[in-house]
């Protein structure tokens, strides 16, 4: 009898499936096989190692003629998990193929299937007899594939840790576990230091940190501005930088990154003592994200209240009501940071406020009647003998 020469397709058309999104295999109603026939099964993997998710496996007893000629009596589906299976087969033996898009990837030259046996045949392109007949080029693309694969699948993991790092940095940065969060950031920032967002929430575990030293030294009476607590702030402010400049010389930087780094950044700036360079940080966050300008004005205003630089907050709360007119407690700091230059007149011994002032405090109780504020604000007109507005109506309760 003629020897069929069977031949390997090339590892073009076999990879071909990896990139081929699976399908779901449509569910058809079939007749109970015919008795004393056979049934075949099996899974089938690529030169890569991974299952074929496209094409069929065929059989056939046709050893002579060509094959452009060649009948099938039977054919297969491959479903999307790589798997085949099929019933009804006469018992005999088989040369069994499987086809993709009607080529030949890989065959079985003599499979003897007997009466009601339910015969399990697998293929395996992986195997090195099979890739030991494929040309110089296949191996190479092949090899290429398989490195490319393990890149990405190392990536992947390094992303998944970097996430799990992330997530677990910022529930202890919102728990106060601040040492914890900077031993994890610190982690993260090393394996992917081009990485912005960890930059930021590494800086927010050290400012935090900052934050709690200084709250625990007044408690202690002892100096907030010890040199190992402005360390902290000062660890704190270079970290945001680095997010803001990796953001900035990205592809394709994200406003809202920059937004929370120069947000923060300005607080660390703050503590540190340095007015403009947190006020310069406020103005970028602004500039990256006007939709939110007046928040930012505003936290620079109330951070530079809070650290007692009250003509700079002055300056930022007009910043702040230019972008939100409708930010009550801007009106409040404004107030704050005129009321100090309040003069008395030598002649009628009443108490002046400065140009501003009155109508900041005005502003925020009509903004907030019943505001946190509210009373201190209707006191300090009270005492200065300005008026209140009688058109103040009380919120709901």
């Amino acid at each position: 009898m003629k020897r069929i020469g069977w031949k390997i397709s090339t590892l073009a058309a076999a990879l071909l499936v990896i990139l081929a999104i699976a399908q779901p295999t449509r569910l058809k109603a079939q007749a109970a096989p015919p008795a004393g026939t056979a049934s075949i099964h099996g899974h089938i993997l690529n030169p890569a190692g991974l299952p074929i998710t496209k094409g069929e496996v065929r059989l056939t007893t046709d050893r002579s003629s060509d094959a452009k000629d060649r009948k099938y009596p039977y054919k297969f589906p491959i479903d999307q998990d790589g798997n085949y299976k099929g019933t009804g087969i006469v018992a005999g033996t088989y040369v069994v193929f499987v086809f993709q898009d009607d080529k030949s990837l890989d065959f079985n030259e003599s499979v003897p299937i007997a009466k009601d046996e339910d015969k399990l045949l697998d293929f395996d392109m992986s195997r090195a007899e099979y890739i030991s007949k494929m040309s110089p080029e296949d191996r190479k693309a092949l090899e290429e594939y398989k490195k490319k694969n393990a890149e990405v699948v190392a990536g992947n993991a390094k992303i998944q840790n970097l996430n799990a790092l992330l997530t677990q940095a910022r529930a202890d940065n919102k728990a106060g576990n601040y040492d914890s969060a900077i031993t994890a950031m610190k982690q993260a920032t090393e394996t992917k230091p081009d990485e912005g967002i960890l930059w930021v929430t590494l800086g927010d575990a050290q400012l935090g940190s900052g934050e709690t030293a200084a709250k625990a030294a007044k408690a202690a009476g002892t100096s907030p501005t010890d040199p190992a607590i402005l360390q902290k702030y000062t660890d704190a402010a270079a970290s945001y930088k680095k997010a803001a400049d990796l953001n900035a010389a990205s592809k394709k930087p994200n406003p809202e990154t920059a937004g929370v780094a120069y947000n923060q950044l300005g607080q660390a700036e703050a503590r540190l003592g340095d007015a403009k360079a947190s006020s310069d940080a406020y103005e970028q966050a602004a500039k990256a994200q006007p939709e939110k300008a007046g928040m930012y004005f505003f936290n620079e205003a109330a951070t530079l209240y809070n650290s007692g630089k009250l003509t700079e907050a002055g300056a930022a709360a007009d910043k702040a009501i230019a972008a939100d007119p409708k930010k009550a407690d801007a009106y409040y700091i404004k107030g704050q940071a005129l009321i100090p230059q309040a003069t008395v007149d030598p002649k009628t011994q009443k108490i002046v406020a400065p140009p501003g002032c009155v109508e900041a405090y005005q502003e925020y109780l009509e903004l907030a009647p019943d505001g946190p504020h509210a009373a201190d604000v209707k006191g300090i007109l009270e005492g200065i003998g300005a008026p209140i507005k009688s058109t103040f109506k009380a919120g709901k309760k």
